[in-house]
């Protein structure tokens, strides 16, 4: 295939994945978080506040808020924001804009507002955690307060995830000066649960994303292992290195592969050593980190 129709290719699965996440964060708060008055962190959040109180659509505060933290950033970080968390920002608010209009009402009821505010909060957060994560596994970002953590690490030395977590408890605990009538315990009950959703949907995110990127490392020894490297590396495009190796009580010499791979890929080489010598001897362990072609870029 040619390598440039290979790399349209890539792109456009990488934005459709980005899509999908996009979607799954939307519904949650469309189906989930929205109905009960519900209020969570990020940009998101600050949307839903200005609902509550205005009626302003939250699709239009969340693109008007976005774009204006987009037009600082470019000043302050320069061309660090790329062309897929603009186009993250476009469709999250074309989907917050045209989802309550397709979502029958009571499909809503069934399956969100009849079963409970804190199944809501629990589903709300656990699909809005999917779909930050589809997000980020392709490059993509929602934008927000992602970028004002940015701009602010750029002259003081304070954590990103901090200054998120900061900003996400300020937007919920702010719900309690609607003025929707409700008393204290009940706007109380409310932060309480939009705590409850950003909980869910960080760790359902931290679940997802530590999965994606777990990787393993494989030790192969078998007599055959010419052919079963030559399969892993054109099979499975993975790397292969081959080792010296020696069994101390038998004093006999051979080769020993070292793969490092995906833990996604991990059944794929099982099933390529069994196909080439069923009496290889193998391990496999986990591994914390890997850095480089094919994996994930070394950081600053």
């Amino acid at each position: 295939m040619d390598k440039k129709i290979k790399n349209i290719l890539v792109l456009a699965k990488e934005y459709l994945i980005i899509t999908l996440g996009l979607l799954c964060y939307t519904a949650a708060w469309d189906i989930f978080i929205i109905p009960y008055e519900m209020v969570g962190g990020g940009v998101s959040g600050m949307g839903a506040l200005i609902y509550y109180v205005t009626g302003f659509p939250v699709s239009y505060s969340y693109f008007l808020i976005n774009m204006v933290l987009l037009a600082i950033a470019l000043k302050v970080l320069g061309k660090g924001f790329g062309v897929k968390t603009i186009y993250a920002i476009v469709m999250a608010s074309l989907f917050f804009r045209i989802l309550p209009e397709i979502i029958p009402a009571q499909f809503i009821e069934e399956i969100a507002i009849s079963n409970g505010k804190f199944l809501c909060a629990i589903c709300g957060g656990a699909l809005s955690g999917v779909g930050i994560a589809l997000t980020f596994s392709q490059g993509g970002s929602t934008g927000g307060t992602d970028i004002i953590a940015l701009m602010i690490t750029k002259y003081y030395n304070f954590s990103p995830g901090k200054i998120i977590l900061y900003i996400d408890l300020v937007i919920i605990a702010s719900s309690m000066f609607i003025p929707n009538g409700a008393s204290i315990g009940l706007k109380l009950a409310n932060v309480i649960y939009g705590y409850m959703v950003t909980a869910v949907c960080a760790t359902t995110l931290d679940i997802l994303l530590s999965g994606m990127k777990q990787s393993i490392q494989m030790f192969i020894f078998s007599k055959n292992y010419a052919a079963i490297a030559d399969r892993i590396t054109t099979e499975m495009r993975r790397g292969v290195t081959v080792l010296d190796g020696q069994g101390w009580f038998s004093k006999k010499t051979g080769k020993v592969l070292l793969v490092i791979a995906r833990k996604s890929e991990m059944n794929f080489i099982y099933k390529i050593v069994k196909e080439e010598d069923k009496d290889a001897f193998m391990s496999e362990g986990s591994v914390r980190g890997v850095y480089g072609q094919g994996f994930d870029k070394i950081k600053k």
